[in-house]
């Protein structure tokens, strides 16, 4: 009788354990996704000051000089920046909007072009350049928007914090028809990650470098957030890195089913180019036919 009391006790306290972790958890994604969060916020609000201080300065120019083509180049300029700013928005209100928890299709070469569109100006600041290798027919993935934008903008911010000095960032995104999950690669060329690292590195709190000159990093809750995103997805994420070659990160997403593949032509295009109209062909008018006296 004892001993199944005691039992009894020790499942109601594993019980009350359980809860606990798992309320824990739940309040180290959010501290996550806050930090993450404000990441954002703070590129982005530094890229549009950069915006506004270049249609400023343009802008002053314009009003000095009367001449033709300074006015017209200090016009093209502010164009540009504000073209800038409208896609910047643009990205921002597509997250604002995307404010469910459930997953639903999603082109994924869209949503990685939105990360790198926020990290813009800093790729272009520590001297990232940036190779994207698109597949082609690359169907929709079934997944939260937002969530899944958290872990690119963490994974490539990680990509960056890499090469201090400058490199390459390559970004591949391919489907097998064999299975049903979009592959997506981020490649970085910088330090790596020492094996005996290597199999800590999604546990929570645990970080190999401090925040660095920009704020960012240092917690040891990305990549343990990136873990717990991917696998919420039915998905899969894996990295492979070789000290002094890089790190290179799989994601493994699930496909959508029933939804048409997406073609990759938005990223190729230019956008000046304009459509031709197509052309109408008149038909002949049909001949009568003479009636017989």
């Amino acid at each position: 009788m004892e001993v199944t009391q005691k039992n009894e006790e020790l499942d109601l306290e594993i019980q009350k354990l359980r809860k606990e972790n798992q309320a824990l958890h739940a309040q180290l994604q959010a501290a996550a996704t806050m930090i993450s969060l404000g990441e954002l916020v703070s590129t982005t609000t530094h890229e549009f000051n950069n915006i506004l201080t270049t249609i400023l300065n343009y802008a002053k120019i314009g009003l000095r000089h009367s001449d033709a083509s300074t006015r017209e180049k200090a016009f093209n300029t502010i164009l540009s920046a504000g073209n800038r700013a409208a896609k910047l928005t643009s990205s921002i209100l597509g997250m604002s909007r995307n404010r469910s928890s459930g997953a639903e299709p999603t082109d994924l070469i869209q949503l990685t072009e939105d990360a790198l569109l926020l990290l813009e100006r800093e790729m272009n600041k520590y001297r990232i350049s940036v190779e994207k290798e698109y597949g082609t027919n690359i169907p929709e993935v079934l997944i939260n928007g937002n969530q899944i934008l958290q872990v690119l903008l963490n994974l490539i911010i990680n990509a960056r914090q890499a090469m201090n000095t400058g490199g390459r960032l390559i970004i591949k995104i391919n489907h097998d028809p064999e299975t049903s999950f979009v592959d997506l690669v981020i490649r970085d060329f910088g330090t790596g990650i020492p094996k005996d690292i290597l199999p800590h590195i999604f546990e929570t709190f645990f970080s190999t470098k401090k925040t660095d000159e920009s704020g960012k990093g240092g917690t040891g809750l990305g990549l343990s957030m990136c873990r717990d995103i991917i696998e919420k997805h039915h998905g899969k994420i894996r990295v492979d890195s070789t000290v002094g070659k890089g790190t290179a990160f799989t994601l493994k997403l699930p496909v959508a089913q029933n939804t048409p593949p997406v073609k990759t032509k938005t990223v190729f295009t230019d956008p000046q180019k304009e459509i031709p109209a197509k052309k109408t062909v008149k038909k002949a008018p049909k001949r009568q036919k003479k009636s017989e006296n």
